[in-house]
This record gives structure tokens, sequence and C-alpha cells, in this order.
């Protein structure tokens, strides 16, 4: 590689990590938190799952609950399990019957706990903790589009960034991968650091920045393929990629015959073995032309892309249509459930999540030593003071921002334990604050190093009150919970646990190997 081509690489290199770094350190802290979204929601509501990855309960039971508060003839159904939270999701359409009251005349949508028989009625009064560092982590809390655009074009950029990263070091990649002088300048522990973990991280972060532009930004780059294959029309190509579900008339005569849905979801188990279903859509509920689309997927230890469905006619049990799981699935599938398990890292149990969680961690100190490594660098006598000073500023800006949703994260779990209710205005209200205090904070004491000590001190003792904090509450201490079998809640307090033990760890024992002077520079 040529001198010409190595500065180029470098300088975008540079240049397009520092740019991105604090949104990619968001979008990378909270991912990793991401990995038990539902694990967190649990811990947050005390629940035991007992069926994972499927609709639980059963689905006629289901309706029999629903049908003592709606009138479902002429009504479109739909139950859904998405994620492995207690509760699942309804959507009832318009009831078709030109006779319905009015009240049935309105599609209904709602939240059913099937343990308890509650419902709750909108999104906002569902959310969870859980649910807003998963939306966090793509930056959905900035008013949609925008959020998710910036997060895809973060997640583009940083594809970038890792790529000429790789060729920059390409020459050296092995030999510096064994390379760690912790004794050196300060720069080159930072460069050591950041090079080493990079190439460790290197799949990792090249599967999520894929996967996360893939998803983040496919409105944009499907905006030509509408308009000029499809002249406009959505439908029809939400038609080919199969998202749009059949359409079954409705005919205003009573089905006769008994309503059991479970004998067919029975029926597919058998036929297909390890099958879980997830989602079931009745159109035309109680009418003769009622048909039943039962959904789902094969166990991962069965087959990694095992989608299938059938759509049953209820009034003689044929099989209208199906698609089975378990002979080849089409290209379009591969890719389609491929891309989301890349990115959800749920394939292979809570193994490869604790994995991933550790390497998103891994990959934020990738970010920070990257921001380090910049300010060192441009700490040199022949720099200007006012531009030393300038990238100081911004350097111990970026720092406090990041650094601050350690303890900031930790103390969230904490306040949703001890609020007697927990929905989107609360978590909106005390995170976003509380964060900019703490940044702002860290920012005016000007001190990097100081930034990162009490960060760190402050987020592990924060966060071994965590378990704590949810023993009070609920009594489900460690040895409770694990009695119990309540392995989404263990599994909470023992992240927490463990990240509160390393960052105590690293504050006190690992930080003093090294005494770093960056206060700023003299006004």
């Amino acid at each position: 590689m040529g001198n010409r081509i190595y500065n180029i690489l470098f300088h975008t290199h540079t240049v397009s990590g520092i740019v991105i770094s604090v949104a990619l350190y968001v979008i990378f802290f909270t991912g990793s938190f991401s990995f038990f979204r539902d694990e967190i929601a649990n811990w947050q509501h005390g629940h035991a799952v007992s069926q994972e990855d499927e609709l639980p309960g059963s689905v006629d039971g289901h309706l029999n609950d629903l049908s003592k508060n709606y009138n479902l003839y002429g009504r479109d159904v739909e139950l859904r399990h998405y994620y492995n939270e207690r509760s699942i999701s309804v959507n009832l359409s318009a009831a078709k019957d030109s006779l319905a009251l009015e009240e049935d005349k309105s599609p209904v949508f709602f939240y059913l706990d099937p343990v308890a028989k509650t419902k709750t009625d909108t999104y906002a009064s569902n959310y969870h903790l859980g649910e807003f560092l998963y939306r966090l982590h793509f930056l959905d809390q900035i008013p949609y589009p925008y959020g998710r655009y910036l997060a895809g074009l973060v997640a583009f950029f940083f594809l970038f960034a890792i790529i000429t990263g790789i060729l920059v070091h390409w020459n050296k990649i092995v030999s510096n991968f064994y390379t760690f002088r912790p004794w050196a300048k300060l720069k080159t522990i930072w460069t050591d650091a950041h090079t080493a973990l990079g190439v460790i991280g290197f799949p990792f972060q090249f599967v999520y920045a894929v996967t996360g532009a893939f998803f983040l930004l496919k409105g944009i780059l499907i905006l030509p393929v509408v308009m000029g294959l499809y002249d406009g029309d959505q439908n029809k190509l939400y038609k080919d990629l199969e998202y749009n579900l059949p359409v079954y008339e409705f005919q205003n005569e009573k089905l006769d015959s008994t309503i059991n849905l479970d004998q067919y979801v029975d029926e597919m188990k058998s036929d297909w073995g390890d099958f879980r279903v997830t989602e079931t859509h009745i159109f035309n509920y109680g009418d003769k032309n009622m048909h039943a689309s039962i959904s789902g997927y094969l166990g991962y230890e069965t087959k990694l892309n095992g989608l299938g469905y059938r759509i049953y006619k209820i009034v003689d049990g044929s099989i209208a249509q199906e698609k089975v799981p378990t002979t080849n699935n089409s290209y379009l599938d591969g890719v389609k459930n491929m891309m989301f398990r890349l990115h959800f890292g749920d394939y292979a149990g809570y193994g490869l999540r604790v994995i991933s969680f550790i390497l998103g961690l891994v990959s934020c100190f990738v970010i920070l030593s990257g921001i380090m490594i910049w300010l060192v660098a441009r700490d040199k006598k022949n720099i200007p003071e006012k531009r030393r000073k300038f990238n100081q500023q911004v350097a111990n800006i970026y720092m406090a921002i990041c650094l601050s949703m350690l303890p900031v994260t930790a103390l969230e779990f904490i306040i949703v334990k001890f609020s007697e209710q927990v929905n989107m205005t609360l978590l909106y209200q005390t995170y976003f604050p509380i964060w900019l205090v703490v940044s702002i904070f860290f920012i005016f004491k000007n001190n990097i190093a100081f930034t990162n000590k009490w960060t760190l001190i402050s987020g592990g003792i924060i966060g071994l009150l965590v378990p704590i904090a949810n023993g009070i509450t609920t009594g489900n201490w460690f040895w409770v919970a694990y009695q119990n079998e309540y392995e989404h809640i263990l599994l909470v307090d023992l992240l927490w646990l463990n990240l509160g033990i390393v960052s105590l760890w690293i504050s006190f024992f690992k930080l003093k190997t090294k005494k770093v002077d960056l206060k700023p520079l003299p006004n």
C-alpha cells in the first residue's frame, strides 16, 4: 500500500470514527443491554415466563376470554407473541357485520396478560425499561423517521470506519494483535488497546454494522425499487415480500360448527415436530368463510431458518394454504430471517447473548480508546494552544456523555423498581434529565481522568445495588430466583452484580497502574 493511499485511509478512518463516536457509543452500550430486552422486562415486572419463543397458553382459551368482553363475530382477530414477555398483543378489526353495534365497528388493540387476566390499552402504558433501552439503541426516541435514519447512517459510516481500520493495520495486523505496551507513552497504550480489541471484535462489529444499516436504511434503499419496478405501489412490493396477509370475504352466514383452533395447533406440531406458534390471525370470526392463519418457526436447535404457516378453512378443516418449515425455505425467507437472527443473536441460547453482550461492551471501549488516540495525537507542542484546547474540550464532552451512561442506566434500574407505575413518561422524564445533569457535571469538571474514575466507581456501586433493590421490592433475591427457576430475573441480577464488581475492580486496581494527567490546558 502506497503512502498516499495509506494516509487517505488513515484520515478517513479517523474522521469518520470521531464524527460518529458518541452516537455509536450510545448504540453499542444500549444495544448490549438490548440482547436481554425480554429478561429486563420480566425482571422489572417480576414475571416468570412458562413458554418461551411461542404463544403462551391455549388459543381457544384466549378467544374465550376475549369473547366475554367483545363481540368477535365478523372481526379479524390477531394474537401475537413476538417477545418473551408474559403479555401478548391482541388486535381486533372492526366488525364486518352491517348489523353490528356501533361499539363493535371500531378496531381495538391492547396487550393481554393471560395469567393475571389484565389488559393494557396503549403502547405507552405497556412501555418498560427493556423496551426503552432497545429503542434507544437505534435512537428511536428521536421523532420517526429521523432517529432511525440517523442510526442507520451511523451504522453505515461505522462499517466504513472498521473496513478502513482493518486496511490501515493490514500489514501489521498479526504483530500488532500480540503487542501491548502498558509502560509506554499514553498514545501507545491507547493505540495498542484500540488495535487489539478492534481486531478481536471485528467480525462482531462488521455483522452489526451491516445488519444495522440494512434495517434502518431499508426504507431509503427500497425507494428506487418501489418507484422503478412497482410504479410507486408499495402494496405490490409488500405482497412479493410476503408481508401482506390474504383477504377472505365476509359472507355474513354464521358458522354452525364448533370453533376449535387448538386442534390445528396440535396437528401442526405433530406434523412438523419442534414447531413453535408465534402468531394466529383469524379472518371473519364465526362466519362460514372463517379462516385461521397459524404461523411460527421450528426451534433453532432443529433448523435455523424454519419459518412456516398454515391457513385453515374452518368450515371443513381443510388446508387452504401452507408453507412447510421442514423443507428448504426460499431465498427471500433466508434473507429476511437471517438478518434478524444475526442482529438479535438469539439463535444459540444465553451463551451467545452473553458473549455478544461482552463484545458490545468491548466495542464501547474501542470507541473510547479511539477518542483518546485522537486527543493525544493532537496534544503536541507544534499545534497551536487554541486548537489543542478545543480538541481537549471536544474529547471531554464526548467522554462525559458516553461514560455517564453506566451509572445513569444502573440508577434507572433501581428507579423502576421503586416506582408504583412505570410507563413511557416516567422513563423519559427520569433517564434523559439525569443523564443530562450527570454529563454536564463531568463536562464542567473538565477532567477526563476524573470522569473515567468516578463513572466507574458510581456505576459499580449503583450496579451492585440493583439486585438488592429487586430483592427488597419483590422478594426475588438471588437464592429465591434460583430455587424458583426464575431464569430471567436471576440473569439480570447476575448481570449487574458482575458489571458492578468489574467496574469497581477496574477503578480501584487498574486505573492506578498508569497515572494519566489529562487535566485541561491553562486558560
